[in-house]
């Protein structure tokens, strides 16, 4: 809710006023204007009259011009219509009070109708976002009678109410506008007496202002003119009155009248809101759309698609990145498991031969005591040739050796000796023991060769167990390089996911975005078609109304022709008619003449005859 704007505006004093009021003894009291918002009226020598003070919103005197009224009171009211609320301004006052002057201005000061008409067209054209339809109508109310001033029926309007518009008047013309000039020639052309019903508003106004439970009916219908600005008294609209008022003491009751009427009319609240517009024509929705193109080039030929652009290029080049970041961890795990297997599989030979060594450790033991066994038993016994000691002495320094069979019974089998000495062939025929050997050539070749057997067997599996710690470490070390190898190509298969989620995401963007930019280029195409079709239409009204014009224009030249022709054979028949007046005349005095010759001339036969019968015998 917000109170009605209200400003009082003082005309200049007037000489031939001021001379009256001296004439009548009067020009002790004066009207006082306060601070630009408040008038007192004011007794030379006994001081402010007590209940003539008064209080409003702006106040004006004589020397305010048009456009300082206009700035103060009705420019933001133009503002708010534009923006989608109702808006009334008018002017109330007594007369010569300088209602018109306020309202319509002069040359060299414009009043508020022009000034409002010009500001209407050029916030309207600021507005960029928007399309407007301007139209005016002018309309005055006299003797309780709406009349139409710009058309020239002079029918009687009537007043109707309905939710969608309110009240309006049916009927009236309304003219649609494209500037200024255009309103201002028609308000030209509907230039006539105005003359506002002021008392029945005064009753109006007067009703607003009282309290809820006090105000009882309000009286819109007492008048059209109070019917027609109910919207604009406490409805939805914003409204300012300016309340015109002579200075001179002559007028001081009149004057006093008025400033009464505004203050109650201070007192009347409205509530505007913004008026919902749910029909666009197609221009507006043609200017909204390529307002909404244009967004969308911005966007797209702008410093935001570029950037957008190259934050896809970006993680397109990471994803690359990170995808041959991925093949090469996978590369590295892989070579990293098959290590691994290696290892174990070098490990788990080397445990074996480990266990080999110790069986052979064993098997060397229970040799050397079935050798003495068999030297007791045996002393011709067959014991292996130089060739095999050599051969395991020669064996017995490389990583893998052969080792001697367990016994000399070949208690070995072929294919444990087969892996046992990696591909080695030795012949067995040549383990077998000779019975005829003696006992102290077998101890002697017994002790030659155990020797150098049980001291490389036992470094041989210290350094074998060195070897399986050693490779039981770099297992351990390949399994922890594995674990974080793992766990990296998972980071980075997270962050792949992630960064092809963006890619993705960008992309439906931008898919979106180019399916936005083929339906609003379909939509162009569409307006640009159905444009083109209404400017054919157009052109083809254009044409038929410069047609039907030739044809009004031959018609009327015609008419015209007619006309003279008309008058022509008028003014002939109008001496033809006095042709046979004048015949007629003569005509007359012919039969008159003739009537009286056979009168005559019948005398005169009749007086022959009688004379002829007179000389008969």
């Amino acid at each position: 809710m917000e109170k009605i704007s209200v400003a009082v505006r003082f005309r200049p004093p007037n000489q031939t006023a001021a001379d009256l009021s001296s004439g009548f003894g009067g020009g002790d009291r004066e009207w006082r204007i306060d601070d630009g918002s408040r008038v007192s009226l004011l007794h030379r020598t006994a001081g402010p009259v007590p209940g003539a003070s008064f209080a409003f919103d702006h106040v004006f005197d004589g020397a305010t011009t048009n456009e300082q009224v206009y700035a103060s009171v009705v420019r933001a009211l133009i503002h708010y219509a534009v923006d989608g609320f109702n808006g009334t301004a008018f002017a109330y006052g007594q007369t010569s009070s300088g209602k018109t002057f306020t309202m319509n201005g002069c040359d060299s000061d414009p009043g508020i109708i022009p000034r409002a008409v010009r500001d209407v067209f050029d916030t309207s054209r600021q507005a960029e976002d928007r399309e407007f339809l301007i139209r005016v109508s002018y309309m005055e109310i006299y003797n309780e009678e709406i009349n139409d001033l710009l058309s020239l029926e002079g029918q009687k309007l009537q007043i109707h109410e309905n939710l969608e518009r309110g009240v309006y008047v049916a009927g009236l013309r309304e003219e649609i506008v494209n500037s200024a000039e255009q309103v201002l020639d028609l308000l030209q052309q509907g230039e006539g007496m105005l003359l506002p019903i002021c008392f029945i508003s005064r009753n109006v106004i007067n009703k607003l202002s009282e309290n809820g439970k006090q105000r009882g009916h309000i009286p819109y219908r007492d008048s059209k003119l109070t019917r027609i600005l109910q919207p604009a008294l406490g409805g939805n609209a914003k409204t300012s009155i300016i309340c015109t008022a002579a200075p001179e003491e002559l007028h001081i009751e009149e004057t006093r009248g008025t400033l009464q009427f505004a203050s109650r009319a201070k007192c009347v609240s409205n509530c505007a809101q913004v008026n919902e517009v749910c029909i666009l024509t197609d221009a507006a929705l043609l200017k909204r759309q390529k307002l909404e193109i244009e967004e969308l080039r911005k966007k797209l030929q702008g410093s935001h698609s570029e950037g957008l652009e190259q934050v896809v290029l970006k993680l397109r080049n990471d994803m690359y990145k990170s995808e041959l970041e991925r093949d090469r961890l996978a590369m590295e795990l892989e070579e990293e498991r098959k290590l691994r297997e290696t290892l174990k599989h070098r490990v788990a030979e080397q445990q074996k031969k480990l266990e080999d060594l110790n069986n052979i450790s064993i098997s060397t033991e229970h040799f050397q005591d079935s050798t003495q066994l068999d030297a007791l038993k045996t002393p011709d016994s067959k014991y292996a040739p130089e060739d095999f000691v050599a051969c395991r002495l020669r064996y017995s320094n490389d990583v893998e050796f052969s080792p001697i069979p367990e016994t000399l019974d070949n208690v070995a089998d072929e294919d444990l000796w087969a892996r046992l000495n990696k591909g080695c062939v030795t012949d067995l025929d040549m383990l077998e023991m000779t019975p005829g050997l003696k006992h102290g050539e077998s101890m002697q070749k017994d002790s030659t060769s155990a020797v150098p057997l049980e001291e490389p067997a036992e470094a041989r599996c210290q350094r074998l167990e060195k070897d399986c710690i050693s490779d039981q470490q770099q297992l351990e070390e390949s399994k922890g390089r594995c674990v974080m190898l793992e766990k990296e190509i998972e980071m980075l298969r997270d962050e792949n996911s992630s960064l092809q989620q963006e890619v993705s995401k960008y992309k439906q963007e931008d898919d979106r975005i180019i399916a936005e930019k083929q339906e609003d280029d379909r939509i162009i195409a569409e307006k640009q078609e159905q444009l083109e079709d209404a400017m054919m239409r157009c052109a083809a009204l254009e044409k038929e109304l410069f047609r039907y014009r030739q044809d009004a224009d031959r018609l009327t030249a015609e008419k015209q022709e007619l006309l003279g022709e008309l008058n022509t054979e008028k003014h002939k028949m109008q001496e033809l008619k006095k042709d046979i007046s004048v015949i007629t005349r003569a005509f007359s005095q012919r039969e008159g003449q003739l009537t009286s010759l056979y009168s005559k001339s019948k005398a005169i036969v009749e007086h022959c005859k009688s004379s002829q019968v007179a000389a008969l015998p």
